[in-house]
C-alpha cells in the first residue's frame, strides 16, 4: 500500500458544521482517529492471548490506513490547527513513550513534521520542553523511517528563524544528539536519511559556530546510542570529520544534492582554525579527505567530455570542494615550511616530497579546465543578455548565478595560484609531459590570475623557463606585463 494514501472523502458536506476550517474533512472523523490512537497506547487496553507482541509492534491494516490519511491531511493548515487544538502533540508524546510499533512512531513524527511547517504551530511545538526532549531522543531510534521523519521535523524547525535558537540551544545541551548523528552518518546506507541528516548538521553549523566548535572538539568515553531494547549501548569515540566523509561516500553516486550538502559541511568546518586542524591533523594527515575531494574534482565533476555549461550545474558543489582543498593546501604548506625552518638539513628539503599527495598536476589541470569552462559560460551569458536586454523575467536568477560563479572563480584562482607558486621544475616537467600544462592552459591560467596573483604567476614562469624556455617566451609575448618584470 502507499505510504501516504490520499485523504478520505469526508462526510462533512452532509453534516453541517462538521467541516474542519475551509476543508471538506470531517472533525468527527479526525477526532475518532485521535481517540482510537489513545486507545492503542492505553495501558487499560488488553490484547487477545497468544499474540501480544505482534500487536505491540505492528499496526492493524485499518488503523495504519486511517492514521496515514491523517498524516496526508495534516499538510493542510486548517487540519494542522485542528490537531493542535485537540492536543495531538500530547497524544503523540504518549505514543513515543508507550508504543513499541516503529510504523506508528514514524507516522506520528511525520504528522508533527507537517504541522511544524506552519509558524504558530511550530512555535508551540518548539516551546514545549518535554516534547522537544522526546523528539531529540528519537534520533537514537533504530528505525530508519522514524529517523528520517525526525530529521525532517528538526530541519523544519531549524529553518524557522523565530524558534531556531531554541532548538540550537536544546541540541547543544544534549550530547547524545552528536553521538546519534555521528552514528547515522558513519553507519547508515539509507541515502535519503543521510541527506536529511546532513541538511540538519549543515543548518546547525551555519546557525551556530559555538555548537560547531563543540562538535569538532567532542570526545567522550560512553554515550547512549541506537538500541532496540531501550538499553544503553556503548558507541565508538566518534570524530566528526570521518563521519562526514563516510556519509559523503555513501551519497556521492546516488545524490549529487546530498553530496553538495556534505561538502558544504566540510567547508563550514574550514571557517574556523579548529575545523581545519581536525581535517589535516587526522591520523592519516588529511589524506582521506584530500583523496575523496581530489577524486571528485579530477574524475567526476566538470570532466573533459562534459559541455562547459556543466560548471553552472555544479558551481556550488565545486566551490565547496575547492574551498576545502584550498584551506588544506594552505595549512599543509604552512606546516611544512615550519618543519623546514626547524630542519637541520634545509638544503635537502624537497617541496615535491612534502606535497607528495597534495601537489598534483591532474588537479592543476582540472582547476584550469574549470576556469576555461567558466569563460565559455561567461561568453554564452553575454550573448544571451544581448538578445534579451529588454526582458526582465529571470534577471534576478541570472544575477544569482553570476554571483555563485564569481565565488567559484575566486576560490579556484586562489587555490591555483597557491599551487603554481609551489611547483618545482620536476613538477612542471611532469605537467608538460602529461598534457596538463601547455600554451593554451597556461594562457587561461595567466588570464584569470593576473593581475591579482602576479607574484604567483611570476614565480611559476621562472620555473617554467627552466622546464620549457620556448613556452615561457611565448607566454611573455602574450602577457607583456610579465616581461617587464623579468
Amino acid at each position: 500500500m502507499d505510504r501516504n494514501p490520499s485523504p478520505p472523502s469526508s462526510e462533512a458536506e452532509e453534516e453541517e458544521g462538521d467541516a474542519v476550517g475551509n476543508t471538506v474533512y470531517s472533525k468527527h472523523w479526525l477526532f475518532s482517529i485521535l481517540t482510537r490512537l489513545i486507545e492503542v497506547i492505553s495501558p487499560e487496553k488488553t490484547e487477545p492471548t497468544g499474540s501480544p507482541e505482534r500487536n505491540q509492534t505492528e499496526l492493524d491494516e485499518e488503523m495504519e490506513n486511517d492514521i496515514c490519511k491523517v498524516w496526508d491531511m495534516s499538510m493542510d493548515e486548517d487540519v494542522a490547527l485542528f490537531l493542535q487544538e485537540f492536543n495531538a502533540p500530547d497524544i503523540f508524546m504518549g505514543v513515543f513513550a508507550k508504543s513499541k510499533c516503529p510504523r506508528l512512531t514514524e507516522i506520528c513524527v511525520g504528522i508533527l513534521g507537517n504541522m511544524a511547517c506552519f509558524q504558530d504551530i511550530c512555535m508551540s511545538i518548539s516551546k514545549d520542553e518535554n516534547l522537544g526532549q522526546v523528539l531529540l531522543q528519537r534520533l537514537c531510534d533504530s528505525d530508519s523511517p522514524t529517523l528520517l521523519e525526525t530529521s525532517r521535523l528538526l530541519l523544519t524547525c531549524l529553518s524557522q528563524p523565530e524558534v531556531a535558537n531554541v532548538w540550537v540551544e536544546r541540541i547543544r545541551e544534549n550530547p547524545s544528539v552528536y553521538d546519534c548523528v555521528c552514528f547515522i552518518m558513519s553507519s547508515s546506507t539509507n541515502v535519503e536519511l543521510l541527506v536529511k541528516v546532513g541538511e540538519v548538521v549543515d543548518k546547525l553549523f551555519d546557525l551556530d559556530e559555538e555548537l560547531m566548535l563543540n562538535w569538532i572538539k567532542n570526545s567522550r568515553c560512553r554515550s547512549v546510542g541506537p538500541s532496540v531494547d531501550d538499553s544503553p549501548e556503548e558507541l565508538p569515540d566518534f570524530k566528526i570529520v570521518p563521519c562526514i566523509l563516510e556519509a559523503a561516500k555513501q551519497v556521492r553516486s546516488d545524490n549529487l544534492e546530498g553530496l553538495d550538502v556534505y561538502m558544504h559541511i566540510l567547508q563550514l568546518l574550514t571557517t574556523v582554525d579548529e575545523g581545519i586542524q581536525a581535517i589535516v591533523q587526522a591520523p592519516d594527515g588529511g589524506k582521506e579527505t584530500w583523496s575523496l575531494l581530489y577524486d571528485l574534482v579530477c574524475h567526476e565533476l566538470c570532466q573533459p567530455d562534459d559541455p562547459p555549461i556543466i560548471v553552472q550545474e555544479q558551481k556550488t558543489l565545486l566551490a565547496s570542494i575547492l574551498s576545502v582543498l584550498s584551506a588544506m593546501f594552505a595549512s599543509q604548506t604552512e606546516q611544512e615550511y615550519t618543519k623546514m625552518r626547524k630542519s637541520k638539513d634545509e638544503e635537502n628539503f624537497s617541496m615535491l616530497n612534502v606535497h607528495s599527495f597534495i601537489l598534483d598536476m591532474p588537479l592543476i589541470g582540472s582547476l584550469i579546465r574549470i576556469l576555461q569552462y567558466m569563460e565559455g559560460c561567461g561568453k554564452r551569458s553575454v550573448d544571451n543578455s544581448k538578445e534579451s536586454e529588454e526582458e526582465e523575467t529571470g534577471r534576478a536568477d541570472t544575477n544569482e548565478e553570476d554571483f555563485h560563479l564569481k565565488i567559484l572563480k575566486d576560490i579556484c584562482c586562489e587555490l591555483l595560484s597557491n599551487m603554481l607558486q609551489e611547483l618545482t621544475k620536476e613538477n612542471t616537467l611532469e605537467g608538460l609531459h602529461q598534457g596538463h600544462l601547455n600554451e593554451q592552459t597556461c594562457s587561461c591560467a595567466f588570464q584569470n590570475l593576473l593581475p591579482l596573483y602576479f607574484a604567483s604567476v611570476e614565480s611559476f614562469l621562472e620555473v617554467l623557463r627552466e622546464a620549457d624556455q620556448t613556452l615561457a617566451d611565448n607566454l611573455e609575448k602574450q602577457f607583456p606585463s610579465l616581461k617587464v618584470h623579468t
